[in-house]
């Protein structure tokens, strides 16, 4: 409907859709994505449906309407509850965080005929490879993700996976690097007060499988540094990692303190970050601790580890430990390459170099970077909505 002669022009309606603000690296991008979009609101009503009734652990502007579900997890659940909030609000395109979300979103949006946009934080065959709903959300994904109008991938890698396995069309995919606000983590860095001794290493991320603490356990118990080793996260391994750590003599020296609000003051502090997963999306972990100054380590996973640290696709890095321009690589899963390279950054010298280069590096995925190329996939997509069929 085009506006009056010479009045304001109506405000088209943006929904973004998530599971729920509860810790975690694609919660934590959401509401930065959204902090950073107070100028859109010039020409947008903005809203959040979140499913889930999970604690949050971030918030979001008080200009954003949040919309409430509680879907309990489930996937009927969410796509019952995401397709009465659409029909509610009635807005003219949505964009979803995660799989569940996702699926939930196109769904929706294909029955209320509203333009959908998904957002792929995850290597999805990796990520969906086991667990007992593993084979079906794969086939959803299969189904879903072709039919979105844009589908928004976090880093090469996962978009090669999803046009490869997953049947989405090339020509739907964008790559959008997550954003870092280096100068709130700094700030926040600064939060604890005057510096102190901090771990010898420190890693960050979900207590799950896939981010494989259990290899990084084994090398630090390898490499027989001083110190101790700091895992901040929570998850169902919680138990088992604490088993093994009792049982290579490291009772005391491996810290587990749950999940951090903040633990950008440890990492600032650390003498080395490590990422050990078998695979990521986009490691947000590793440019966080970048951001804050910490000398990186990181498995040669996909996907995006060695976009960041060697600035070429993990292929091109074919070594078991790889001294990149930002950080060293290691292969994954692979304990005696990565007590290598723990002990390769004990040199003084080489430690402060990627120190320098960390915060360097980091700031190449700047907010507003990320922000302006999502509001351009999204008034994209609200111009062909426009145009019409053809």
């Amino acid at each position: 409907m085009r506006p009056q002669s010479g009045g304001p022009a109506r405000k088209r309606r943006v929904a973004f859709i998530l599971n729920s603000l509860a810790g975690g690296g694609a919660e934590r991008v959401m509401c930065t994505l959204l902090r950073a979009s107070a100028v859109e609101r010039a020409d947008h009503d903005i809203f959040l449906i979140l499913l889930d009734r999970d604690p949050p652990a971030y918030d979001v502007p008080d200009w954003v309407e949040v919309v409430q579900l509680d879907c309990r997890h489930g996937l009927l659940g969410s796509f019952a509850g995401v397709f009465g909030a659409l029909r509610r609000l009635r807005p003219d395109i949505t964009l979803s965080f995660l799989t569940r979300a996702n699926v939930a979103n196109v769904a929706a949006a294909s029955l209320l005929r509203l333009p959908a946009i998904v957002s792929e934080r995850v290597n999805t065959s990796s990520h969906l490879r086991h667990g007992p709903g593993a084979a079906v959300a794969r086939k959803l994904v299969r189904w879903f993700y072709p039919l979105a109008d844009a589908v928004i991938a976090v880093s090469p890698g996962v978009a090669e996976d999803l046009q490869r396995n997953f049947g989405v069309p090339g020509e739907k995919i964008s790559v959008i690097s997550n954003p870092i606000d280096g100068d709130e983590l700094r700030a926040r860095a600064g939060d604890a007060g005057p510096a102190e001794d901090g771990p010898a290493v420190a890693a960050m991320g979900r207590l799950v499988p896939n981010k494989n603490f259990r290899v990084l356990i084994d090398a630090f118990a390898r490499a027989g540094l001083a110190g101790k080793l700091l895992i901040l996260g929570e998850g169902p391994e919680r138990a088992a990692l604490q088993r093994q750590a009792e049982a290579l003599g490291l009772d005391g020296r491996v810290v587990m303190p749950g999940f951090s609000a903040n633990p950008f003051p440890a990492l600032s502090r650390a003498g080395v970050f490590v990422l050990p997963s078998n695979a990521e999306g986009f490691p947000n972990a590793l440019l966080e601790a970048m951001s804050v100054g910490a000398p990186v380590i990181s498995t040669n996973c996909p996907s995006g580890p060695a976009e960041v640290l060697a600035g070429v696709p993990r292929e091109a890095v074919g070594e078991e430990l790889c001294l990149a321009e930002y950080g060293i690589l290691v292969a994954p899963d692979n304990a005696d390459a990565m007590a290598d390279a723990l002990r390769a950054m004990q040199d003084p010298a080489r430690r402060a170099r990627y120190k320098e280069q960390a915060v360097r590096r980091a700031a190449d995925y700047s907010v507003a970077r990320a922000k302006d190329a999502y509001w351009q996939v999204i008034r994209a997509r609200l111009a062909a909505a426009a145009r019409g069929p053809g």
